[in-house]
């Protein structure tokens, strides 16, 4: 293209200016379709492909067409080898890192979703490597209904933005990158916290929030009897049991200690009833989980684990080494849920709450009984649901 539209130039500039005023993926896709269809480039749908750093998710695909909002799919790690994906564009092009043009008006392609793209009447496509700076290969892809595809000149302007537009894509992949292994590594809540400048160390708040606090039973004779790869996977099982209902009812997990987990509750305004009752209803779900699991493994002996709940003020924030941090809770009160916890296996009870917690409770409670627990002074009164 001798001279490139006025409008496909700003295109080029504003991605390399680093799209300013699209703080989201999904506005740079809808900016670009429209500015390449209003730079004469007939552009009818994008579909563009990166991967991400994330335990369960390999990727997102983002979808554009005009008039429509950008379509967001994010991929799991299983269909990365699937024989649809290694029979798709997307996979080609990661693999060579070159461009694939495809005429969908031609007959069959060859190629994964290509063939549903010419059902709906697209007759030309072409898909585009985005080249990370770091070596790995993502892609973008651009379809056409126009009876005669993409012209040399559209298939140019094509490529022309999709130089900047690699460096944009590579800038918001680390960002989500570094979000997903933040709220993966310390907790959704921790992780915006650190982001948003929370790193120095003693950089801690008060928060009052109900404390969670779970123990795997029988872990120190189980250790004797298994592989460390056999512990760790029964570990991962116990934690998938609580995790996903902690997160659920509006809890964060914020530390695995072994086979220990603590999480809190924050408390929003002054309501400790609704905490409380959230944090109740977790354990619940937890120990339901817990029951269904077993029944998985009925030759072993069944998995148990006792969960403590304890509401008060906790400091919130970093601690450790000048230059190794950790973003924690920590306090008197955690103390008093971790002694709690450690009567749970003596008395033979799943779910145990503090005085403090069963204050504040709207379902019903009742008091196991009063026991000393070490550093707590005078005895404590220690309940669970009924």
């Amino acid at each position: 293209m001798s001279e490139r539209p006025a409008t496909l130039q700003q295109l080029f500039d504003w991605l390399v200016d680093g799209a300013p005023g699209a703080a989201t993926p999904m506005a740079v896709v809808e900016h670009l379709g429209t500015e390449l269809r209003a730079s004469g480039v007939p552009v009818e749908r994008i579909g563009a492909f990166v991967r991400t750093l994330h335990p369960h998710i390999v990727g997102r695909g983002f979808f554009w067409m005009p008039g429509a909002p950008t379509r967001v799919v994010e991929n799991a790690w299983a269909g990365l080898n699937s024989e649809g994906f290694k029979r798709s564009v997307p996979a080609k092009v990661e693999q060579t890192g070159l461009e694939v043009r495809a005429r969908l008006d031609a007959g069959q392609t060859g190629y994964t979703g290509l063939d549903d793209l010419q059902a709906q009447g697209f007759t030309d496509y072409l898909m585009l490597p985005l080249k990370f700076m770091g070596g790995t290969v993502h892609s973008i892809g651009f379809a056409t209904k126009t009876p005669s595809g993409f012209t040399d000149a559209h298939l140019e302007a094509l490529r022309f933005v999709g130089r900047p537009l690699a460096r944009v894509s590579e800038t918001l992949a680390l960002m989500r990158t570094a979000v997903n292994l933040l709220n993966t590594y310390v907790g959704r809540d921790a992780g915006e916290r650190i982001l948003a400048g929370r790193i120095q160390r003693g950089d801690t708040e008060a928060i009052r929030a109900v404390i969670w606090f779970s123990d795997l039973r029988g872990f120190t004779s189980m250790s004797g009897e298994r592989t460390p790869a056999q512990i760790i996977a029964v570990l991962n099982q116990v934690f998938d049991c609580q995790v996903p209902h902690i997160e659920q009812h509006g809890g964060e997990v914020l530390k695995f200690m072994g086979d220990g987990m603590l999480a809190i509750f924050p408390i929003v305004g002054d309501d400790v009833a609704d905490a409380a009752s959230r944090a109740s209803k977790a354990g619940t779900a937890a120990f339901a989980s817990l029951d269904a699991l077993n029944l998985t493994r009925p030759s072993e002996a069944p998995l148990r684990f006792g969960v403590a709940l304890h509401v008060g003020e906790v400091a919130y924030g970093n601690i450790g080494g000048a230059s190794r941090l950790d973003f924690t809770a920590i306090g008197p009160a955690v103390n008093l849920a971790s002694r709690i916890e450690g009567l749970t296996g003596k008395l033979d009870k799943r779910l145990l709450l503090s005085e403090a917690v069963a204050a504040a409770a709207t379902f019903a409670t009742r008091l196991v009984g009063r026991f000393e627990l070490k550093g707590v002074a005078g005895e404590c009164p220690v309940y669970e649901t009924s």
